[in-house]
């Protein structure tokens, strides 16, 4: 399930061919204030330009432009470009769905990877199955008459998957919200998808609202003398990652006013540590968050008999991003979540420093 996957990504940090920089002259258009991998720009003819830096977990740098033409433009020859406003999009990743939906397309979402694990209603009874990564479905993309593909790199170009969509006419733009290390710049790629269906001024103004009311909650606690440290994640496949300092979810976690245990993990993705290790660093926090697909505490317990001894298992700090889930297994976490940064932050908050109750979370529930 891309959810499942999606858990394991932001536990790291982390478009034809790559393309030097010219000597063209490009007029700044929208520069992102926390966005690490794109801008959108303007040319000596007008045309805006959408640029997509380093989209997906690669130490090889890589850039896409894709020119947004609007009435009348074109193109230069050998150039990814999509008119606007795009009308008929399909999306590789559930976070690209609650970005149009922000900005009220979600009507336009023709193609869908793993459609029934999506929660927005209008997209799953709209839209058809697209299939996943290198298993896409050409003919259903095609059929669906897709203006253009929103694609989810995981750690470099897909070369097979775009010269197909090449040969079938079908635009084509990596999208590299998920590689961000912050919730706004996350959220910011808003912006990037607003311009792409004619509606930027939407797009900046629900960016604006957004940056706003996250900024104030960060702010409530910035001064707390009340740090409390928080322990990440559960073993997957044997094997217990905890993220880095640089990560989207302890970004998170140090704008709620909360102390993450392991700092010591200063690179750029996620490291691997030994259960005893684990069981150490869970010894000394105080809450315990994000932990896989575990619904209840005796679940927990059962899955290794030590975790009933730790601290926030004890006094029950164990909270999971379950709650808005599919009868599929989908998770509106990974989904809206996207967009909502400021009720996540929220959620944080309320797990870290009141006593929260799964009633007054809205993306989190109290493991029982």
């Amino acid at each position: 399930m891309r959810w499942i996957v999606y858990i394991l990504l932001l536990l790291t940090i982390g478009c034809t061919s790559t393309k030097k920089a010219d000597n063209q002259s490009f007029t700044p258009h929208y520069a992102p204030k926390y966005s690490q991998s794109f801008s959108i720009v303007t040319d000596s003819a007008g045309r805006k330009i959408l640029i997509i830096s380093n989209p997906y977990q690669s130490d090889k740098p890589f850039e896409q432009r894709v020119y947004l033409l609007e009435d009348g433009q074109s193109a230069p020859e050998g150039e990814v470009a999509v008119n606007i406003p795009a009308q008929k999009i399909s999306c590789l990743s559930s976070s690209h769905i609650a970005m149009l939906d922000a900005v009220g397309a979600a009507d336009r979402v023709v193609g869908v990877s793993g459609l029934k694990f999506i929660s927005n209603s209008t997209v799953r009874s709209r839209a058809v199955e697209i299939g996943y990564d290198a298993a896409l479905n050409f003919e259903n993309i095609k059929g669906a008459g897709t203006d253009v593909i929103l694609l989810y790199g995981l750690y470099g170009e897909q070369s097979s998957m775009t010269t197909k969509l090449t040969q079938l006419g079908i635009p084509y733009i990596y999208i590299g919200d998920y590689i961000e290390s912050t919730p706004l710049g996350k959220a910011e790629w808003i912006v990037a998808l607003s311009a792409l269906c004619g509606l930027e001024s939407e797009g900046r103004e629900y960016f604006a609202a957004l940056e706003t009311r996250y900024n104030t909650l960060k702010q409530s606690v910035a001064n707390t003398s009340s740090r409390p440290k928080v322990m990440l994640n559960t073993p997957y496949r044997d094997t217990w990652f905890m993220p880095s300092v640089r990560s989207y979810a302890v970004s998170l976690i140090t704008d709620a006013g909360g102390e993450y245990i392991y700092p010591e993990n200063c690179s750029a993705q996620s490291e691997p540590i030994s259960l005893e290790q684990a069981l150490i660093l869970a010894s000394k926090a105080d809450i315990w968050l994000n932990v896989g697909q575990v619904e209840s505490l005796s679940q927990l317990k059962r899955e290794n008999p030590k975790f009933a001894t730790v601290p926030a298992v004890v006094s029950g700090r164990v909270y999971n991003n379950t709650k808005r889930t599919t009868d599929n297994g989908g998770s509106d976490f990974w989904e809206s979540g996207a967009v909502n940064a400021d009720i996540v932050l929220r959620d944080m908050i309320q797990m870290l420093h009141h006593s929260a109750t799964t009633e007054s979370l809205y993306y989190y529930k109290q493991l029982k």
